[in-house]
């Protein structure tokens, strides 16, 4: 097994995650046996990025306190010197028709990241506005699903947006991965069904894609202690494949509480006895 790192977590700079100290996380992570462990926060949004204004201020950081994080990086970086590796990143949005926005966000701030984990996490929907494909079933249904009319469409187009944060993603000159590929069965069982064979096509031709690009993959396991999901948002069959064309694979915890540090770890490290 290559070294023990946790490569997707939060802080409590999350507004939908907990408050908690991030040396709770960190320290988690130490009992846990884990060498390297990257804080990868949410950055600000254009304002107005989705219209409803209490589900905007859960999604992100206000602008101002993005100093204040990088800030908090390096002290945790500090802090546990000679205990574990900690690197400085954010979650970077793919955020169609604002590029700008993320790429001055990368720029203002390249100088200390160490990692990007580059996720789709919005779609176009109701009224012609941004969505959240991740907040809840009933939100999905309603902000998404009425204004593609179909599963089947609603997949497609959010493939598109991968394909699209993978090139965007391969631009940046740090270490990135394309995050939680598979976030749209978050609710795969409140939902229609969604059909596997068109969800394997879609997975299969960001292969060679990720090959050519350089980009790895967030190996994300929240999917796990979803209900509606239960499982991790990349497949086996995906890591084998990756890993097969020399495609970084790093697990991701996504942790949103000390006590998901580590979630499925053991089902990612059972993957290279196979």
């Amino acid at each position: 097994m290559a070294l023990k790192w946790d490569g997707h977590t939060h802080t409590r700079y999350c507004y939908h995650g907990s408050d908690d100290e991030s040396e709770l996380y960190i320290d988690r992570a130490v009992e846990l046996g884990f060498e390297r462990y990257t804080l990868s926060e949410h950055p600000p949004l254009p304002i107005g990025w989705v219209e409803e204004e209490s589900l905007f201020k859960e999604l992100a950081m206000p602008e101002e306190e993005l100093a204040h994080y990088m800030q908090y990086a390096e002290r945790m970086k500090q802090k546990y010197e000679g205990q574990i590796e900690i690197t400085a990143g954010l979650e970077l949005d793919y955020l169609p028709g604002r590029a700008d926005y993320t790429e001055r966000i990368f720029h203002e701030w390249q100088h200390r990241l160490e990692d990007v984990v580059y996720s789709v996490h919005y779609l176009p929907g109701k009224g012609g506005g941004m969505q959240c494909v991740d907040f809840t079933p009933e939100y999905f249904r309603e902000h998404i699903l009425t204004y593609y009319g179909t599963m089947e469409k609603v997949v497609h187009t959010y493939y598109d947006h991968v394909e699209a944060a993978v090139e965007h993603a391969a631009q940046l000159p740090v270490r990135k991965r394309i995050g939680h590929i598979n976030l749209i069965e978050k609710f795969a069982t409140a939902l229609p069904p969604i059909d596997g064979d068109l969800v394997r096509s879609r997975l299969e031709r960001l292969i060679p894609l990720l090959a050519r690009t350089g980009v790895g993959v967030d190996v994300n396991t929240a999917g796990m202690r979803v209900p509606t999901c239960g499982k991790p948002y990349v497949p086996e069959w995906m890591i084998a494949a990756c890993r097969k064309e020399g495609i970084p694979c790093i697990y991701g915890s996504d942790a949103h509480k000390p006590e998901h540090v580590g979630t499925g770890w053991e089902w990612f490290e059972q993957l290279d006895s196979r």
